[in-house]
Parts: structure tokens; C-alpha cells; sequence
């Protein structure tokens, strides 16, 4: 274990390595890098700093400072948005604001991310609860603060579950309709149904399959990719320790690749990660690999996940005690580096 003084001068320069690095638009190159979880942490409304937690600078640092140009910023809709249809919080958009800016002064790509899997307070987007027109109001006020800046992302939702892709789309076209009204040009990512997992793009749903149905969404800009995540375990779910299941997941990955050619989309793979074993590593490896080679139609990745209070969570990326976590080690050659392939990023220049 590292000394606190040693782990002091690691976090000192990690912070000259990522504030030395030439800041870039997200437009040059495809987007890697990382989740950053800790704002959608704890139950609500809670404490911030006790029961949840925005990325320290130190570690926005060290996921630039190993060759990263994006986070995922996961966060509770309900504490920016106490009220629906109300005005944004003060002090949580203060929080949020802070964390966009060290993260894109670094020349991190911001990738904005309601964690609440289609619901509020409980309630389904597209409920009574929860008007589609409070989702689309939401997302224009969120526009309206980050509008038109190249290194923020809009993600309209994380992982909806439990409702069906026909009962989606509505919200879905909603809110981009939204974001556009409010004059902003972002890039948006559009999360598919039954926990937006690549394996399941093509599963039957009443009214048709994520496939079949998010054909359908509309953005005047066309400025959008889809957001998919992929895991390797016996349930694509990330919470089993063995990556028992990396050759069915790539088969996902790959026959979600040969949807996008034929439609003219593009994607992002949001989440996938593994525990600290050789099977995980080979998976990350072969999955990042593939990603990476196919700029064409996959705009990027960003692995689950780094953050403050992960401690000994097996899938963390965050570094322990000043050291790599094995998974970071494992992919850690493949982040910046581009073959002549990958000179640029297609999958991000639509239209």
C-alpha cells in the first residue's frame, strides 16, 4: 500500500499529465473512456458528500492522464429536478456544473446521464405520474444550460427497463424534440428498452423490438447514436464474477453492428465491464478492440466504472492505493491508441 505522501504526489501528477494534455473536441475522435459513478448513489433526497458524491478532480485527472476524452456522468433526475415541470436545483446544478467544468477543462468529453431507468420517483416516464411533456420539459431545461458545446452529450436515460420500446419512443421523440427547440445542437444518445443491452436489441416486446421500433425516432438535427450496453456474465447483467458468456456477447455486439450498416445509425457502448479475472480481461479486450476498429458506425465506449466511493466493488476501474486497477491494466494499451483506420470518427460526423 502506498504511503499517503506517495498517493498525494500519484494524485498531483495525474493532474500535470491531464491539464497538460492538449484539449480536443469530441468531433476528432471517437469518444473513450469511463463511467464516474457516485451522484445517482443513496436514497433521496440525501446529503451531499455523506451519502452521495460528485468525481473528485483527482479522478477526472487520472482517467485523462491514461489517454480517456470522455466520462459518463451518472446523476438522480429527482435531486436536479426536485419538482416536476419546476425549475432545476440551485445547489445540484451548482454540483453538476462544477464537475462539467474540471471535466472539460481537461479536454473530457461530458456525457450527461439521468440514472433512473425510465422512471421518477417511482413512476414510468409516459405514466399519469410522469408525463411524457415532464420528460421533454426536463430535457429542455437541461438544453438550456448546456446547449451547443461540442464536449457535452446528452443521454436521454439510463438503461429503461420494464417498459416496452412502443411506449418509449413517444418520450424518447419527445425530448429530443425538446433539446432542439431549445436551440441546442448536441449529440444526443438514445437508450433502447430491457436495459438497452445489446443482447436483447432484437428480443421480442408487445409492439415490436428495440430494433423494429427505435427505427422511429426523429431528430431534425439527426444528431443522434444509440446508447447500448453489453456485459459478459451468464445474465449480460455485470453482477456474476465469472465473464462466462464473452463469445455470445460479442455476437451481440456484432449483429447490432450489421443492424446499424443496414439503417444508417450509429452507437455507443455505455456500460460493459468484468471482475478482476483472466476471462473479464480477454473480453474487454476482444470487446474495446472491435469497438475500436469499427469507428465507422460505433462512436465509442466508456467502461463501468471509476469513481470516489467504489472501495472494493469488483468491477471498479478506480485506481487503489495509487495503483491500476487490472482492468484499466488490460485495456489501458488500447484507449488512445489509433491505427490508420481510426484517423477519424464517422460514427460521430452524421449528418
Amino acid at each position: 500500500m502506498r504511503a499517503p505522501d506517495q498517493w498525494r504526489r500519484a494524485v498531483k501528477l495525474a493532474l500535470v499529465l491531464a491539464l497538460a494534455m492538449p484539449v480536443t473536441t469530441a468531433r476528432a475522435d471517437c469518444l473513450r473512456g469511463a463511467n464516474v459513478a457516485g451522484a445517482e448513489f443513496g436514497d433521496l433526497p440525501g446529503v451531499h458528500a455523506k451519502t452521495y458524491i460528485y468525481p473528485a478532480r483527482a479522478t477526472l485527472a487520472y482517467l485523462r492522464a491514461k489517454g480517456m476524452n470522455a466520462v459518463r456522468l451518472p446523476f438522480r433526475w429527482e435531486r436536479l429536478q426536485p419538482k416536476l415541470d419546476a425549475p432545476l436545483a440551485k445547489a445540484e446544478l451548482a454540483l453538476l456544473d462544477e464537475t462539467v467544468t474540471a471535466a472539460t477543462g481537461m479536454g473530457l468529453t461530458v456525457i450527461l446521464d439521468p440514472h433512473n431507468y425510465a422512471k421518477y420517483r417511482g413512476g414510468f416516464v409516459g405514466s399519469d405520474a410522469v408525463p411524457v411533456s415532464a420528460f421533454a420539459d426536463f430535457w429542455r431545461r437541461l438544453a438550456s444550460r448546456y446547449g451547443d458545446r461540442e464536449d457535452v452529450v446528452f443521454l436521454l436515460m439510463n438503461e429503461p427497463a420494464h417498459i416496452a420500446a412502443r411506449d418509449w419512443l413517444p418520450s424518447v421523440n419527445a425530448a429530443i424534440a425538446a433539446i432542439r427547440e431549445a436551440g441546442a445542437g448536441n449529440l444526443v444518445m438514445v437508450p433502447g428498452t430491457i436495459w438497452t443491452g445489446a443482447s436483447h436489441w432484437f428480443d421480442e416486446q408487445p409492439g415490436g423490438s428495440n430494433a423494429e421500433v427505435l427505427k422511429g425516432v426523429v431528430d431534425p438535427l439527426d444528431r443522434f447514436v444509440f446508447d447500448v450496453h453489453q456485459y459478459m456474465d451468464d445474465d449480460f447483467s455485470g453482477t456474476k464474477t465469472a465473464c462466462s458468456r464473452v463469445d455470445d456477447a460479442m455476437t451481440a455486439i456484432e449483429r447490432l453492428t450489421k443492424w446499424l450498416e443496414q439503417t444508417g445509425n450509429a452507437a455507443f457502448l455505455g456500460e460493459f465491464g468484468g471482475h478482476a479475472r483472466p476471462d473479464c480481461y480477454e473480453g474487454l479486450v476482444r470487446m474495446v478492440g472491435y469497438l475500436n476498429a469499427r469507428p465507422d458506425v460505433w462512436a465509442g465506449w466508456t467502461i463501468w466504472a471509476a469513481g470516489d466511493w467504489w472501495g472494493d466493488y469488483p468491477l471498479s476501474v478506480q485506481p487503489e492505493d495509487g495503483l491500476d486497477r487490472p482492468q484499466m491494466v488490460a485495456i489501458s494499451r488500447l484507449i488512445a491508441r489509433r491505427t490508420p483506420a481510426e484517423t477519424a470518427c464517422p460514427a460521430l460526423a452524421r449528418p
